[in-house]
């Protein structure tokens, strides 16, 4: 094929506050990889960190590097092995670069790979006109699935694999954290048949979207106590399911308190630190926990493509629409706390 030489990418390009808009060669592909032509991006929590260089970013990211991993595109290029896909096929992918050696990987559970690497974090990433990416990683887009949904698969997936880590049908689930993936795996968990679904906040903004992107109950826990939520629902005991997406301890308190005996809870919110937790409650109310990373490859993947196309809607979680010129913009909403998913045009 003919491509350019060039293409602009935001760059993390120096270590200090920032991104930066370069032109960068446009990546060589090998025997087993694809080049993509980006066509949207989607804003993540962890491009904020990249953003901000915090102690996280400083102590992951290398500079230079290209950053961004949630992307819908089309294939425009194969290498020689490449099979099953084709020239102009639409596609978003899996970020998560797996290694092929360790123990889990050759059972065939790629997403507890110990080796695995992600792109935009560790390696070039997708806030560019064209990206690399294994064609392992590849995931073809159904024509029902538009380009902006397509670049927002990636924490729609994390918000799948953390609601259906337990059964959710006819229970009662508490979502701690509504931000756009708290808000979108309270979608799933209502599309997957719980009863009652209510995400709680102190952004008064996030929970007003939550509202009015899938039909839960919204609470401030600011203004109001689970106990009285509890009883309004007619919940007998408390909550079955626990889904914490906002890594606030208080939070995660609040969560062992409100469920019954033998609750479930699934942690994807990240803590910043260590922190304290009354492991005496958690062992004396029987409540499991499961840590939830990134996304089951690829099984989250089916499920939540089979998902949007059976009716799961959560396009109104994208607030703001920028073209990739207006990316200082952009990443200005996105910190300011008063967006849902953010998505950037490159064409």
């Amino acid at each position: 094929m003919t491509r350019p030489n060039t293409m602009s990418a935001l760059v993390k390009a120096q270590p200090a506050v920032g991104l930066w808009q370069e032109q960068r060669p446009v990546p060589e592909i090998g025997p087993d990889d694809v080049l993509i032509r980006v066509k949207k991006t989607g804003i993540c929590g962890t491009d904020i960190h990249i953003w901000n260089w915090d102690e996280w970013a400083q102590k992951t990211v290398p500079v230079p590097l290209v950053t961004g991993h949630e992307f819908a595109g089309e294939i425009v290029d194969m290498g020689r092995n490449v099979e099953g896909l084709s020239i102009g096929q639409r596609c978003s992918g899996e970020g998560h670069l797996i290694g092929k050696t360790s123990r889990q990987s050759r059972a065939g559970r790629f997403h507890l790979d110990p080796e695995t690497r992600g792109i935009g974090v560790n390696e070039q990433g997708a806030f560019a006109e064209y990206l690399r990416l294994p064609a392992f990683n590849v995931v073809p887009l159904p024509e029902e699935i538009s380009d902006d949904i397509g670049a927002i698969l990636d924490p729609l997936g994390n918000a799948v694999h953390t609601a259906l880590s337990f059964d959710l049908l006819g229970e009662d689930v508490l979502i701690t954290g509504a931000g756009p993936i708290g808000i979108m795996a309270a979608a799933v968990a209502r599309h997957a048949g719980a009863r009652h679904v209510v995400i709680t906040d102190v952004n008064p903004d996030r929970l007003a979207l939550a509202g009015q992107v899938a039909d839960v109950t919204p609470v401030n826990v600011a203004k109001e106590d689970l106990k009285d939520i509890i009883a309004r629902l007619k919940m007998t005991q408390g909550f079955d399911v626990g889904l914490e997406m906002s890594g606030n301890q208080q939070a995660l308190d609040q969560m062992v308190e409100a469920l019954v005996m033998g609750g479930r809870i699934a942690l994807l919110g990240i803590p910043p630190g260590k922190s304290p937790v009354d492991w005496s409650r958690i062992v004396f109310k029987a409540i499991t926990i499961k840590g939830v990373y990134g996304r089951e490859i690829f099984e989250t993947w089916y499920k939540m493509i089979a998902m949007l196309q059976n009716g799961l809607d959560v396009s109104r979680v994208i607030t703001h629409r920028f073209a990739k010129d207006e990316y200082i913009k952009a990443f200005e909403t996105m910190r300011s706390g008063k967006s849902g998913k953010i998505v950037l045009d490159w064409t």
